[in-house]
Order: structure tokens, then sequence, then C-alpha cells
């Protein structure tokens, strides 16, 4: 049920920004996504106005749909059906200090609404199906000195829902070489995750229940305690999963036409890596949960360029390799073509394509031996090869769309992906842009 967040977030965060948005790989769950924007030259000390002022509101909202038949929580076979419908709300408020920095505090709001065929696989006690949404606000503060060409900032993160829940933090700065012609930027981020330790039914240990003083004590065959409240009713414990990011990249504008980028992520997670209601089944017919190591290194190393073609076409061209200490190893390919139908109105087709070997600790259904130290069965971590293709459409009248003066931009965007696993999905997405 992961593989939803990447691709509907992902996607909508590619229709509503440019093109210099950085991709997720394809296995791991989606994090916030740190955001470049081509070098332009600006001079703050033309603005009069210090006072706050809402600078941009930007709507998105998007459906998303897919199947397979490798379902990770019934050990690789399975419906893998899901429905997603994802909003988000993010406000920009701008104001100049004193020495005319520019100081931007951006407040996002993201909510999501998923089923899933494969949680009825779950458990009995309901536990994995009584909520099918997430919610993820977020702050970023970021001060900009337009005359030395820098900018610092930080931000945080929340993301719940019932089986995880995060919270995150980062600290991002950037600086324009003396032609403002090059841009280096640099983003340290730390996400702490706690997630739920919900089993499948016939794996939850029998426990027995003492109550001390209006506390629950609910204690496992093995004598370890599971957590209770003054309510009498058992709570269902977590475990803690840390992740690690430093982000670098250098922009360069080659000309008027070219504009190149370069990126690398350095990243590290530790703690509780897997799912406990991911099933594995072993050769000898005898399931289990799935369980991976506890720590992981991930490199992903990138190289963007965008080519002004004429005044009314852009070629982006993304590449991107990827290897972990798992054994994973891919690569990512993408265009986009923007073409400028009038001033006002533009369609964007797009294509990417991505392949990658699989972990060492993957095997099919009933594939695992016994003996295996590590096992999963989830196809995230299969050897596969994957496709995104699709079209946007974007206005942007001067005059505002549909004559609303304050709209100044509506996109829509549609794409299809599918993988040589047979998992097929689709998802849609209207984004709106208000000054």
């Amino acid at each position: 049920m992961k593989k939803v967040y990447l691709s509907v977030i992902g996607f909508t965060i590619i229709c509503r920004l440019s093109a210099y948005s950085q991709f997720k790989h394809d296995s791991v769950p989606a994090k916030p996504i740190s955001l470049y924007t081509p070098v332009e030259q600006q001079d703050s000390s033309a603005y009069n106005p210090r006072r706050l002022r809402v600078d941009e509101v930007n709507f998105v909202s998007s459906y998303y749909n897919q199947n397979g038949n490798h379902s990770a929580v019934r050990g690789g076979i399975g419906s893998e059906q899901v429905m997603d419908l994802a909003t988000g709300l993010d406000l920009k408020l701008v104001w100049f200090n004193k020495a005319l920095n520019k100081n931007t505090l951006s407040v996002g709001l993201g909510f999501d609404y998923h089923t899933a065929a494969s949680q009825a696989y779950v458990s009995q006690t309901g536990a994995s199906s009584k909520d099918g949404t997430r919610i993820y606000p977020s702050l970023d503060w970021t001060i900009e000195n337009s005359k030395k060409g820098t900018s610092f900032g930080i931000g945080t993160y929340y993301s719940g829902e019932y089986n995880y829940r995060s919270l995150g933090a980062d600290l991002h700065f950037s600086a324009k070489t003396a032609n403002r012609m090059g841009e280096f930027s640099a983003k340290l981020q730390g996400y702490f995750d706690q997630v739920t330790l919900i089993y499948p039914s016939e794996f939850i240990p029998q426990t027995t229940t003492t109550t001390t003083g209006g506390t629950t004590i609910v204690t496992t065959a093995s004598g370890n305690p599971i957590s209770g409240n003054g309510g009498g009713h058992p709570s269902i414990p977590s475990s803690p999963r840390n992740t690690y990011t430093a982000s670098l990249s250098y922009s360069q504008m080659i000309n008027s036409r070219l504009q190149v980028m370069f990126l690398g992520d350095v990243v590290t997670q530790n703690g509780y890596l897997g799912l406990p209601f991911h099933r594995v089944y072993f050769s000898n017919a005898k399931d289990t949960i799935e369980k991976l190591p506890s720590s992981r290194f991930k490199l992903p190393v990138g190289f963007r360029a965008n080519y002004f073609v004429g005044d009314n076409l852009i070629l982006r061209a993304y590449y991107r390799y990827y290897t972990d200490n798992w054994g994973i190893h891919s690569n990512t390919a993408g265009i986009e073509v923007p073409y400028k139908i009038t001033p006002f109105f533009s369609i964007s087709p797009f294509y990417r394509y991505y392949d990658q070997t699989a972990a060492r600790y993957f095997a099919p259904y009933e594939a695992h031996s016994p003996t295996d130290q590590y096992y999963t069965s989830n196809y995230a971590y299969s050897k596969f090869q994957s496709q995104f293709f699709g079209i946007g459409f974007r206005i942007a009248p001067p005059a505002g769309v549909l004559g609303w003066q304050n709209l100044h931009e509506l996109e829509i965007r549609y794409g299809h992906y599918s993988q040589t696993t047979d998992l097929v999905s689709d998802v849609v997405s209207l984004s709106l842009g208000f000054k």
C-alpha cells in the first residue's frame, strides 16, 4: 500500500512545480521533496512594502487508481488494488525585514483518503482498516539575501496514518555564483518515524492482562509488555525508523538556451525497515512476516537539463542512477516537452523509463528458504522495469482563469504507469495557482 503515495504525491508535485523537482526512488515511501527554481536575477531593494502579505496560494487535488496481483500483505500474491484521493494546499507568506532581506513562510496541509483491497487480509481486529486517511502538514521559513545571492531556511513536517507517525525537520542553504549564472544548494533532512506493529491475525502473540492502579499491562508469552492506558484498553506497540538525508545540487546556466543541474543524495536509515503485516511464504509452505535488515544506505545521483528550442518549445531531460547496500541498482530517464500553443496555453507530454535490479532479500511466493536470514516478498524490491507517460494542459491568461484575476494558473495532468510485474495505475490531477 506504500506505492500509492509516491505515485500520487510525486505526480501532483511535478504538475504544480517546475521540472527541477527531484524524483524519488520507486520503492521508497514518499517524503517531502526538495525543489529547485531556475536561477533568476532579482533585486529585493526594488520592493518598498515590508508588511506581511500573501504572495501565492497553490491548491492541488488528484485521483489515483492502481491494480496488480502481487500483494505484499498476502506474501506476493493477491490483489494490489488501491484507490487514493489526495488534496494539498500550500500558502506562501512574504515580508521584508529592515535589511530588505526577503522572508518567505510556506504553510502546507495535505490530506489523503485511500482504500486498498489488501487491508482486509491484515488483521481481523480491524486495526488496519478502520482509518484510510493520511494527513501531512508542513512549515518552512526561508530568508533570502538577494545582494549576496544566498538563502537559508528551516522546515518541519508531520505525517500520520493508521500504521505510522512521522516527524521531520530540515535545514537548507543556497548560494549563487558571483555572476548569478550558477547556484549551489544543500539540504539536511531527518525523519523520525514510529511504525505501528500491526500483525496479521495468525501472528498476533498470545497475551495475558493484568491491571494495577488503573493501568493495564498486556504481556506476551515471552514476557514482553505491551503498553496500555488508564481506560483498560491495550494499545498497539510501535517501533522507531529514522532516516537522514544530505542533498547537494549545483545548477548552471550555460547560455540563454541551456540550463543544467547536477544532483546527489546520501541517505541512511536505521530501525524497523519492514512492515509486520507483510507476509512471506517459505518453500515448505510455512508462512511468517517480512524480515529486513535494520539499516540501509542509499546513494542516488542525477542530472537535469532544460533546453529552450525556441519561444514556444522547451526540452526537459532527466537521468538518475541509484544504488544501495541491499543490492538494488536502478536507472531513471525522463523527458518532458512543454509546447506553448498560444502565449497563455501550453501542453506538456512526458515520458519516464525506470529499471531496477532485485534486492538480495527478495523472493516471490513460496520461494524463500526457511534458512534465509532476511526475507521479503514485497515486489517493490523485485527486479522490474516501468514506464510512466502522459500529458498536461496549462492555461495562464493575464486577465486570470475564467476572468478571475486572482486565479492566475490552472493545470490538468494525466499519467499512466505500468510495471513488468503487471502493476498498472492511472492518475489525474488538477492544480490551481492563486496570486
